[in-house]
Protein backbone atom coordinates (compact mmCIF):
# COMPACT_ATOMS: atom_id res chain seq x y z
CA UNK A 1 0.00 0.00 0.00
CA UNK A 2 3.29 2.05 0.85
CA UNK A 3 4.06 1.89 -2.73
CA UNK A 4 1.47 1.84 -4.31
CA UNK A 5 -0.09 5.53 -2.50
CA UNK A 6 3.35 7.15 -3.71
CA UNK A 7 6.32 6.12 -1.63
CA UNK A 8 9.72 6.19 -3.39
CA UNK A 9 10.92 3.77 -0.85
CA UNK A 10 9.90 1.70 2.33
CA UNK A 11 11.78 0.79 5.64
CA UNK A 12 10.64 -2.97 7.42
CA UNK A 13 12.70 -5.18 9.88
CA UNK A 14 13.77 -8.67 9.60
CA UNK A 15 12.88 -10.88 12.64
CA UNK A 16 15.64 -9.74 14.53
CA UNK A 17 17.75 -6.36 15.08
CA UNK A 18 14.96 -4.00 14.72
CA UNK A 19 12.69 -1.85 16.62
CA UNK A 20 9.18 -3.80 16.19
CA UNK A 21 9.25 -6.69 18.37
CA UNK A 22 5.94 -7.31 17.89
CA UNK A 23 5.27 -6.88 14.70
CA UNK A 24 4.45 -9.43 12.24
CA UNK A 25 8.31 -8.76 10.59
CA UNK A 26 9.87 -10.07 7.59
CA UNK A 27 11.11 -14.02 7.31
CA UNK A 28 13.91 -14.20 4.94
CA UNK A 29 11.51 -15.52 2.52
CA UNK A 30 9.16 -12.89 3.15
CA UNK A 31 11.51 -10.31 2.97
CA UNK A 32 12.65 -11.70 -0.92
CA UNK A 33 9.38 -11.17 -2.05
CA UNK A 34 9.00 -7.37 -0.58
CA UNK A 35 12.33 -6.02 -2.19
CA UNK A 36 11.36 -8.33 -5.56
CA UNK A 37 7.87 -6.05 -5.49
CA UNK A 38 9.79 -2.93 -4.60
CA UNK A 39 12.24 -3.17 -7.59
CA UNK A 40 9.69 -4.22 -9.79
CA UNK A 41 8.22 -0.74 -9.69
CA UNK A 42 11.66 0.92 -9.29
CA UNK A 43 11.24 1.47 -5.40
CA UNK A 44 13.57 1.08 -2.47
CA UNK A 45 13.18 -1.60 0.46
CA UNK A 46 15.27 -0.18 3.57
CA UNK A 47 16.12 -2.94 6.52
CA UNK A 48 16.05 -1.86 9.86
CA UNK A 49 19.28 -3.12 11.87
CA UNK A 50 18.68 -0.39 14.85
CA UNK A 51 18.74 -1.69 18.49
CA UNK A 52 21.33 -0.90 20.58
CA UNK A 53 23.02 -3.91 21.05
CA UNK A 54 24.17 -5.95 23.95
CA UNK A 55 27.29 -8.15 23.67
CA UNK A 56 25.11 -11.34 23.38
CA UNK A 57 23.51 -9.66 20.10
CA UNK A 58 26.64 -10.03 18.17
CA UNK A 59 26.28 -13.59 17.81
CA UNK A 60 25.06 -14.18 14.03
CA UNK A 61 25.09 -10.41 13.32
CA UNK A 62 27.48 -10.91 10.77
CA UNK A 63 25.70 -13.59 8.96
CA UNK A 64 22.31 -11.95 9.05
CA UNK A 65 23.60 -8.64 7.78
CA UNK A 66 25.23 -10.70 4.36
CA UNK A 67 21.86 -12.51 4.35
CA UNK A 68 20.41 -8.71 3.44
CA UNK A 69 22.39 -7.73 1.46
CA UNK A 70 22.13 -11.30 -0.44
CA UNK A 71 17.98 -10.15 -0.55
CA UNK A 72 18.64 -7.69 -2.09
CA UNK A 73 18.20 -4.69 0.20
CA UNK A 74 19.48 -0.96 -1.21
CA UNK A 75 20.47 -0.15 2.34
CA UNK A 76 20.03 -1.00 6.42
CA UNK A 77 19.44 1.71 8.75
CA UNK A 78 21.82 1.11 12.35
CA UNK A 79 22.18 3.36 15.22
CA UNK A 80 24.93 1.37 17.49
CA UNK A 81 28.28 2.21 16.67
CA UNK A 82 29.36 -1.39 17.33
CA UNK A 83 27.23 -2.73 14.57
CA UNK A 84 28.57 -0.16 12.02
CA UNK A 85 31.37 -1.59 12.63
CA UNK A 86 30.69 -4.71 12.04
CA UNK A 87 28.62 -4.19 8.83
CA UNK A 88 31.62 -1.78 7.08
CA UNK A 89 33.85 -5.35 7.26
CA UNK A 90 31.26 -7.96 6.45
CA UNK A 91 29.06 -5.93 3.88
CA UNK A 92 31.39 -2.94 2.88
CA UNK A 93 29.05 -2.74 -0.41
CA UNK A 94 26.05 -2.49 1.18
CA UNK A 95 24.99 1.51 1.76
CA UNK A 96 24.34 2.60 5.79
CA UNK A 97 21.65 5.10 6.60
CA UNK A 98 21.96 6.28 10.31
CA UNK A 99 18.76 5.66 12.29
CA UNK A 100 17.14 8.39 14.34
CA UNK A 101 18.06 6.55 17.21
CA UNK A 102 21.42 7.44 17.18
CA UNK A 103 20.44 11.65 18.00
CA UNK A 104 22.34 12.80 15.22
CA UNK A 105 21.67 16.60 16.47
CA UNK A 106 24.69 18.84 15.13
CA UNK A 107 26.62 18.70 12.06
CA UNK A 108 29.94 17.53 14.24
CA UNK A 109 27.87 14.32 13.99
CA UNK A 110 26.65 14.34 10.88
CA UNK A 111 30.61 14.80 10.04
CA UNK A 112 31.76 12.25 12.06
CA UNK A 113 29.14 9.63 10.64
CA UNK A 114 29.72 10.77 6.82
CA UNK A 115 33.29 10.28 7.98
CA UNK A 116 32.75 6.57 8.79
CA UNK A 117 31.03 5.65 5.07
CA UNK A 118 27.22 6.37 5.82
CA UNK A 119 25.38 7.36 3.06
CA UNK A 120 22.43 9.07 4.81
CA UNK A 121 21.65 10.59 8.23
CA UNK A 122 18.07 10.09 9.71
CA UNK A 123 18.20 13.60 12.08
CA UNK A 124 17.03 12.87 15.44
CA UNK A 125 13.42 15.10 15.96
CA UNK A 126 14.67 17.40 18.06
CA UNK A 127 15.90 19.84 15.35
CA UNK A 128 14.63 23.02 14.21
CA UNK A 129 14.40 23.89 10.55
CA UNK A 130 17.15 26.40 11.10
CA UNK A 131 19.41 23.38 12.60
CA UNK A 132 18.31 21.47 9.36
CA UNK A 133 19.89 23.99 7.14
CA UNK A 134 23.27 24.65 9.04
CA UNK A 135 23.79 20.65 9.47
CA UNK A 136 22.93 20.41 5.78
CA UNK A 137 25.35 23.08 4.45
CA UNK A 138 28.21 21.76 6.84
CA UNK A 139 27.97 18.13 5.10
CA UNK A 140 28.19 16.66 2.34
CA UNK A 141 26.03 13.85 2.88
CA UNK A 142 22.31 12.38 2.85
CA UNK A 143 19.68 13.91 5.19
CA UNK A 144 16.35 12.17 6.20
CA UNK A 145 13.70 13.72 8.35
CA UNK A 146 10.66 12.52 9.69
CA UNK A 147 7.66 14.31 8.92
CA UNK A 148 4.90 12.42 10.61
CA UNK A 149 3.33 9.89 13.00
CA UNK A 150 4.03 9.09 16.34
CA UNK A 151 6.15 10.97 18.86
CA UNK A 152 8.24 9.58 20.92
CA UNK A 153 7.80 11.46 24.57
CA UNK A 154 11.95 10.81 24.83
CA UNK A 155 14.75 12.37 23.44
CA UNK A 156 15.20 10.32 19.95
CA UNK A 157 13.32 7.29 21.08
CA UNK A 158 15.81 6.42 24.18
CA UNK A 159 13.36 5.40 26.81
CA UNK A 160 13.16 3.36 30.17
CA UNK A 161 9.62 4.12 31.12
CA UNK A 162 8.20 1.08 29.60
CA UNK A 163 11.11 -1.68 30.82
CA UNK A 164 10.32 -0.15 34.10
CA UNK A 165 6.71 -0.76 34.23
CA UNK A 166 6.07 -3.51 32.08
CA UNK A 167 9.58 -4.87 31.67
CA UNK A 168 9.21 -4.44 28.09
CA UNK A 169 12.64 -2.71 26.76
CA UNK A 170 12.02 0.35 23.85
CA UNK A 171 15.53 0.32 22.92
CA UNK A 172 15.13 -4.02 21.87
CA UNK A 173 11.91 -3.17 19.62
CA UNK A 174 9.16 -4.23 22.54
CA UNK A 175 7.96 -0.25 24.19
CA UNK A 176 4.74 -0.88 25.24
CA UNK A 177 4.42 2.63 24.78
CA UNK A 178 3.57 3.73 28.26
CA UNK A 179 4.31 7.33 27.86
CA UNK A 180 1.08 7.12 25.94
CA UNK A 181 -1.32 6.34 29.32
CA UNK A 182 -2.97 8.56 31.18
CA UNK A 183 -0.60 9.86 34.31
CA UNK A 184 -0.61 11.98 37.26
CA UNK A 185 1.54 13.43 39.44
CA UNK A 186 0.80 12.85 42.95
CA UNK A 187 3.19 14.45 46.16
CA UNK A 188 3.31 11.69 48.70
CA UNK A 189 2.38 14.24 51.90
CA UNK A 190 -1.10 15.51 49.70
CA UNK A 191 -3.28 12.37 48.38
CA UNK A 192 -5.47 13.32 45.74
CA UNK A 193 -3.89 16.62 44.69
CA UNK A 194 -2.78 16.22 41.07
CA UNK A 195 0.06 18.27 39.87
CA UNK A 196 1.23 19.36 36.39
CA UNK A 197 4.27 18.06 34.59
CA UNK A 198 6.44 21.20 34.30
CA UNK A 199 10.37 21.78 31.98
CA UNK A 200 12.55 23.52 31.54
CA UNK A 201 13.56 25.76 29.04
CA UNK A 202 15.64 23.24 27.77
CA UNK A 203 12.95 20.78 27.39
CA UNK A 204 12.34 17.43 28.59
CA UNK A 205 8.66 16.96 27.43
CA UNK A 206 7.69 13.88 29.28
CA UNK A 207 4.22 12.69 28.75
CA UNK A 208 4.07 15.24 25.55
CA UNK A 209 3.14 12.69 22.86
CA UNK A 210 0.99 13.88 19.68
CA UNK A 211 1.49 12.87 16.58
CA UNK A 212 3.55 15.02 14.60
CA UNK A 213 2.74 16.51 11.46
CA UNK A 214 4.66 18.63 9.13
CA UNK A 215 2.52 19.03 5.59
CA UNK A 216 2.41 22.80 5.95
CA UNK A 217 6.61 22.62 6.13
CA UNK A 218 7.02 20.83 3.03
CA UNK A 219 8.10 23.33 0.87
CA UNK A 220 10.64 24.58 3.60
CA UNK A 221 11.93 20.88 4.84
CA UNK A 222 12.76 20.57 0.76
CA UNK A 223 13.94 24.39 0.42
CA UNK A 224 16.44 23.10 2.80
CA UNK A 225 18.52 20.75 1.44
CA UNK A 226 16.38 17.86 3.10
CA UNK A 227 17.07 14.97 0.99
CA UNK A 228 14.65 12.17 2.13
CA UNK A 229 11.14 12.50 3.87
CA UNK A 230 10.38 9.51 6.38
CA UNK A 231 6.69 8.69 7.54
CA UNK A 232 6.38 7.03 11.27
CA UNK A 233 4.58 3.96 10.44
CA UNK A 234 5.37 1.15 12.67
CA UNK A 235 2.69 -1.39 13.75
CA UNK A 236 0.35 1.00 11.70
CA UNK A 237 -2.71 0.41 9.16
CA UNK A 238 -2.79 -0.15 5.65
CA UNK A 239 -5.44 2.82 6.14
CA UNK A 240 -3.34 4.56 8.05
CA UNK A 241 0.08 3.88 5.50
CA UNK A 242 -2.14 4.86 2.48
CA UNK A 243 -3.76 7.67 3.40
CA UNK A 244 -0.33 9.63 4.78
CA UNK A 245 1.78 8.57 2.21
CA UNK A 246 -0.72 9.97 -0.49
CA UNK A 247 -1.15 13.12 1.03
CA UNK A 248 2.60 13.89 1.23
CA UNK A 249 3.29 12.60 -1.95
CA UNK A 250 0.83 15.08 -3.39
CA UNK A 251 2.58 17.69 -1.19
CA UNK A 252 6.09 17.01 -2.73
CA UNK A 253 4.92 17.34 -6.20
CA UNK A 254 2.78 20.07 -6.37
CA UNK A 255 6.04 21.53 -4.29
CA UNK A 256 8.58 20.68 -6.93
CA UNK A 257 5.71 21.63 -9.74
CA UNK A 258 4.89 24.91 -8.05
CA UNK A 259 8.63 26.13 -7.97
CA UNK A 260 9.09 24.63 -11.61
CA UNK A 261 6.35 26.83 -12.93
CA UNK A 262 7.75 30.01 -10.89
CA UNK A 263 4.64 29.70 -8.13
CA UNK A 264 4.54 29.79 -5.02
CA UNK A 265 3.28 26.02 -3.64
CA UNK A 266 0.21 25.63 -1.64
CA UNK A 267 -0.96 23.32 0.71
CA UNK A 268 -4.58 22.14 -0.11
CA UNK A 269 -7.33 22.28 2.01
CA UNK A 270 -8.19 18.37 1.43
CA UNK A 271 -5.54 17.08 2.24
CA UNK A 272 -5.58 18.26 5.88
CA UNK A 273 -9.38 17.15 5.59
CA UNK A 274 -7.45 13.34 4.32
CA UNK A 275 -5.17 13.27 7.52
CA UNK A 276 -8.16 13.94 9.78
CA UNK A 277 -9.78 10.62 8.72
CA UNK A 278 -6.93 8.21 10.45
CA UNK A 279 -6.60 7.51 13.73
CA UNK A 280 -4.57 10.21 15.23
CA UNK A 281 -3.53 11.78 18.20
CA UNK A 282 -3.30 15.78 18.16
CA UNK A 283 -1.20 17.48 15.27
CA UNK A 284 1.84 18.66 16.45
CA UNK A 285 4.99 20.56 14.49
CA UNK A 286 7.35 19.29 16.67
CA UNK A 287 10.45 20.91 17.40
CA UNK A 288 10.92 22.23 13.70
CA UNK A 289 10.86 25.82 15.03
CA UNK A 290 11.82 25.54 18.26
CA UNK A 291 10.38 23.66 21.94
CA UNK A 292 7.07 23.00 21.25
CA UNK A 293 5.93 23.39 25.42
CA UNK A 294 3.23 21.66 26.92
CA UNK A 295 0.56 19.95 24.67
CA UNK A 296 -1.55 18.32 26.69
CA UNK A 297 -4.69 16.91 24.85
CA UNK A 298 -3.40 13.88 23.54
CA UNK A 299 -6.82 11.72 23.15
CA UNK A 300 -6.89 9.64 19.75
CA UNK A 301 -9.48 11.04 17.40
CA UNK A 302 -10.89 8.99 14.43
CA UNK A 303 -13.76 10.04 12.67
CA UNK A 304 -13.92 7.35 10.15
CA UNK A 305 -13.75 3.71 10.55
CA UNK A 306 -11.45 1.62 8.02
CA UNK A 307 -13.92 -1.37 6.33
CA UNK A 308 -12.12 -2.45 3.34
CA UNK A 309 -10.12 -2.68 0.51
CA UNK A 310 -11.19 -2.82 -3.31
CA UNK A 311 -9.60 -5.76 -4.76
CA UNK A 312 -11.53 -6.13 -8.31
CA UNK A 313 -14.11 -3.62 -10.39
CA UNK A 314 -15.91 -4.74 -13.23
CA UNK A 315 -16.70 -2.22 -15.25
CA UNK A 316 -19.50 -3.61 -17.47
CA UNK A 317 -21.30 -5.49 -14.16
CA UNK A 318 -20.96 -2.49 -12.01
CA UNK A 319 -19.58 -4.60 -9.24
CA UNK A 320 -16.41 -3.93 -6.95
CA UNK A 321 -14.86 -7.20 -4.96
CA UNK A 322 -14.19 -5.74 -1.63
CA UNK A 323 -11.63 -7.11 0.96
CA UNK A 324 -13.53 -6.38 4.05
CA UNK A 325 -11.71 -5.16 7.04
CA UNK A 326 -14.57 -4.24 9.07
CA UNK A 327 -18.30 -4.84 9.33
CA UNK A 328 -19.99 -4.09 6.12
CA UNK A 329 -24.03 -3.19 6.54
CA UNK A 330 -26.63 -2.88 4.28
CA UNK A 331 -27.97 0.93 4.52
CA UNK A 332 -24.29 1.89 5.49
CA UNK A 333 -23.01 5.23 4.13
CA UNK A 334 -19.22 4.68 2.68
CA UNK A 335 -16.72 7.14 1.24
CA UNK A 336 -14.06 5.50 -1.50
CA UNK A 337 -11.07 7.60 -2.37
CA UNK A 338 -7.76 6.25 -4.28
CA UNK A 339 -4.36 7.65 -5.89
CA UNK A 340 -6.51 7.77 -8.96
CA UNK A 341 -10.16 7.64 -7.45
CA UNK A 342 -11.47 11.07 -6.47
CA UNK A 343 -13.17 10.77 -2.83
CA UNK A 344 -17.06 9.14 -3.49
CA UNK A 345 -19.75 8.36 -1.30
CA UNK A 346 -22.25 5.52 -2.08
CA UNK A 347 -25.13 4.10 0.26
CA UNK A 348 -24.81 0.20 -0.01
CA UNK A 349 -28.03 -0.98 -1.10
CA UNK A 350 -26.96 -4.35 -2.22
CA UNK A 351 -24.31 -6.80 -1.36
CA UNK A 352 -23.24 -10.90 -1.79
CA UNK A 353 -20.82 -13.17 -0.98
CA UNK A 354 -17.92 -15.04 -2.72
CA UNK A 355 -21.14 -17.30 -3.72
CA UNK A 356 -23.46 -14.68 -5.07
CA UNK A 357 -25.88 -15.39 -1.87
CA UNK A 358 -27.40 -11.77 -0.86
CA UNK A 359 -26.20 -10.48 2.35
CA UNK A 360 -27.45 -7.88 4.54
CA UNK A 361 -24.06 -7.34 6.40
CA UNK A 362 -20.52 -8.88 6.45
CA UNK A 363 -18.94 -9.25 9.85
CA UNK A 364 -15.69 -11.30 9.22
CA UNK A 365 -12.24 -9.38 8.81
CA UNK A 366 -10.81 -10.26 5.12
CA UNK A 367 -14.23 -11.90 4.06
CA UNK A 368 -14.49 -11.51 0.60
CA UNK A 369 -18.12 -10.07 -0.85
CA UNK A 370 -19.39 -8.00 -3.91
CA UNK A 371 -20.86 -4.02 -3.71
CA UNK A 372 -23.00 -2.44 -6.16
CA UNK A 373 -20.75 0.72 -7.34
CA UNK A 374 -21.55 2.98 -10.06
CA UNK A 375 -18.34 4.64 -10.08
CA UNK A 376 -15.19 3.48 -11.28
CA UNK A 377 -12.85 1.77 -9.33
CA UNK A 378 -9.42 0.55 -8.77
CA UNK A 379 -7.96 -1.50 -7.02
CA UNK A 380 -6.17 -0.93 -3.92
CA UNK A 381 -8.92 1.69 -3.54
CA UNK A 382 -9.80 2.27 0.23
CA UNK A 383 -13.55 2.05 1.93
CA UNK A 384 -14.30 3.79 4.84
CA UNK A 385 -17.53 4.77 6.89
CA UNK A 386 -17.85 8.04 8.67
CA UNK A 387 -18.20 7.86 12.35
CA UNK A 388 -22.14 9.06 13.47
CA UNK A 389 -21.86 11.68 16.22
CA UNK A 390 -18.62 13.09 14.72
CA UNK A 391 -17.68 17.01 13.54
CA UNK A 392 -20.08 16.05 9.97
CA UNK A 393 -23.15 14.48 9.45
CA UNK A 394 -24.93 13.14 6.45
CA UNK A 395 -28.69 13.79 5.36
CA UNK A 396 -29.93 11.65 3.08
CA UNK A 397 -32.80 12.49 0.60
CA UNK A 398 -34.69 11.70 -2.10
CA UNK A 399 -35.60 13.51 -4.79
CA UNK A 400 -36.57 14.00 -8.52
CA UNK A 401 -33.48 12.95 -10.32
CA UNK A 402 -33.77 16.49 -12.61
CA UNK A 403 -33.46 18.70 -9.69
CA UNK A 404 -30.25 17.18 -8.07
CA UNK A 405 -28.30 20.16 -9.98
CA UNK A 406 -31.10 22.73 -8.75
CA UNK A 407 -30.45 21.59 -5.51
CA UNK A 408 -26.67 22.21 -5.12
CA UNK A 409 -27.72 25.73 -6.88
CA UNK A 410 -29.87 26.36 -3.39
CA UNK A 411 -27.56 25.18 -1.24
CA UNK A 412 -25.04 27.05 -2.67
CA UNK A 413 -27.12 30.38 -2.71
CA UNK A 414 -27.25 29.86 0.82
CA UNK A 415 -23.55 30.04 1.88
CA UNK A 416 -23.15 26.37 0.73
CA UNK A 417 -24.39 25.20 4.02
CA UNK A 418 -24.44 21.54 2.89
CA UNK A 419 -22.35 19.76 0.12
CA UNK A 420 -24.82 17.37 -1.78
CA UNK A 421 -22.91 14.46 -3.45
CA UNK A 422 -25.78 12.20 -5.92
CA UNK A 423 -25.65 8.46 -4.79
CA UNK A 424 -27.79 7.22 -7.41
CA UNK A 425 -28.99 9.34 -10.44
CA UNK A 426 -31.59 6.97 -11.53
CA UNK A 427 -33.45 6.80 -8.10
CA UNK A 428 -32.38 10.48 -6.96
CA UNK A 429 -30.18 9.34 -4.05
CA UNK A 430 -28.76 12.53 -2.68
CA UNK A 431 -26.60 12.64 0.43
CA UNK A 432 -26.21 16.26 1.82
CA UNK A 433 -22.99 16.43 4.24
CA UNK A 434 -23.63 19.23 7.05
CA UNK A 435 -21.46 20.20 10.90
CA UNK A 436 -23.33 20.24 13.36
CA UNK A 437 -23.85 24.33 12.89
CA UNK A 438 -25.34 24.05 9.16
CA UNK A 439 -27.51 20.94 10.17
CA UNK A 440 -30.76 22.45 11.33
CA UNK A 441 -30.43 25.41 8.94
CA UNK A 442 -30.08 22.72 5.88
CA UNK A 443 -33.13 20.44 6.85
CA UNK A 444 -35.08 24.51 7.11
CA UNK A 445 -34.31 24.93 3.54
CA UNK A 446 -34.89 21.60 2.38
CA UNK A 447 -38.29 21.42 3.32
CA UNK A 448 -38.85 24.56 1.76
CA UNK A 449 -38.03 23.82 -1.07
CA UNK A 450 -40.62 23.79 -4.26
CA UNK A 451 -40.14 19.70 -5.21
CA UNK A 452 -40.92 17.19 -2.51
CA UNK A 453 -38.14 15.93 -0.89
CA UNK A 454 -38.23 12.60 0.42
CA UNK A 455 -36.74 12.12 3.73
CA UNK A 456 -34.32 8.43 3.85
CA UNK A 457 -33.98 6.95 7.69
CA UNK A 458 -30.28 5.52 7.92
Amino acid sequence: MALHYGADAVYLAGQAYGLRAFADNFTPEEMAEGIKYAHERGKKVYVTVNIFAHNRDFAGLAEYLQQVEELGADAIIVSDPGVFSVARQVVPNLPIHISTQANVTNAESARFWADQGAERIVLARELTLAEIREIRQAVDVELEVFVHGAMCMSYSGRCMISDYLTGRQANKGECAQACRWKYALMEETRPGIYLPVEEDERGSYVFNSRDLCLLQDIPALLEAGVHSLKIEGRMKSVHYVATVTQIYRRAVDRTLLAWREGREPRIETSWWEELGKISHRPYTRGFLYGPPGQEPEIAYRREYDFVGIVRQYDEQQRKALIEVRNRIRLGDLLEIAGPSTAPSLIIVNEMWDEEGNPLEQAPRPHQLITLKVHRTLAPFDLIRRPKSGGEESFLKVRINPSHIFYLDIILEGFGHLGVPTTVDKESGMVLIRTTPDTKEEVIRVLESLPWPVQWEQD
